[in-house]
């Protein structure tokens, strides 16, 4: 919460600033102390703790569904097998909706990205400040604990998912097969340039649009939690009033954060489907 020797503006930034690891103004090359010395580390500069939530979250995910796994039995499931046979259930029946060919990756893919993905939108459902105090605490000048909220994580799995889709693609239709539907199609093949253009446009529109979505989601549900913590700072009215602004936004943003994952991994779905398609089927 914002105190008297911060600012809410300060505290709003601290609260939206990655702990980022790059090179310092003299040369060396280490952790940013400021919002503006992470701002001059540039493009090389890494997000330490969007990298570290996610891998984790990844590892954590792995692990727990892994050992669901290894000790399945066939008889009548525990609540956590039931639970994750629920998930693989659910997304394997969309995907076979979605995706009529055969591969079986696609749906393992899904499934992984459906459950990843809420496991990092889901940690913004942990009080904004207690992470942050906590690794203050230990010397850490700022802490985001929601890699989702970083359009570093969002656009960086976009783009795998953009790399997948031009892989199937050629692999499909073969190179001369993927680059004639860009040129000779919609319009008639005399309108090659045109067509390239919109098709072109189209095609790296799924990547950004995939990303630019699901971070922009997350970040305004996080400026939102952000927002309301500074009411509990104002008063013994707002702090009531803030109280009840927290837990109901949390409720309605457990519903934002299962369908930001459901729609990341669909849309995923969907554009392994398009790049199968053959010109014929359009």
């Amino acid at each position: 919460m914002a105190s008297g020797t911060q600012t809410s503006a300060e505290y709003i930034q601290h609260h939206l600033t990655n702990l980022t690891y790059g090179q310092l103004p003299d040369g060396t090359w280490g952790l940013a102390h400021s919002a503006q010395e992470a701002k001059d580390m540039g493009f090389w500069a890494i997000n330490v703790d969007s990298m570290a939530w996610a891998i984790g979250l990844g590892v954590l995910f792995c692990w727990s569904f892994g050992r669901v796994a290894r000790n399945a039995t066939a008889g009548v499931p525990d609540g956590m097998q039931n639970f994750v046979e629920m998930i693989v259930e659910f997304i394997e029946e969309i995907t076979s909706n979605i995706f009529p060919y055969r591969n079986s990756m696609i749906a393992p893919m899904a499934f992984t990205i459906f459950v990843w993905v809420f496991l990092m939108n889901l940690m913004d459902l942990i009080p904004v400040d207690w992470i942050p105090l906590l690794a203050g605490a230990s010397g850490v000048h700022f802490m985001k604990i929601v890699p989702t909220t970083d359009p570093n994580v969002t656009l960086g799995m976009a783009l795998a998912v953009f790399v997948l889709i031009l892989y199937f693609s050629v692999r499909q239709k073969g190179l001369g097969g993927f680059l004639g539907e860009l040129a000779f199609h919609p319009f008639p093949k005399v309108l090659a340039p045109a067509n390239l253009f919109l098709e072109g446009v189209t095609l790296l529109a799924k990547p950004i649009s995939l990303g630019l979505r699901l971070f922009g989601n997350m970040y305004a549900g996080e400026m939102i939690f952000v927002l309301i913590a500074i009411m509990f700072s104002s008063g013994v009215v707002t702090f009531i009033g803030g109280s009840v602004l927290q837990w109901g936004w949390a409720l309605f943003h457990v519903l934002i954060i299962t369908l930001q994952a459901f729609i990341f991994s669909v849309l995923t779905v969907v554009y392994m489907a398009q790049a199968y398609d053959v010109e014929e089927e359009h």
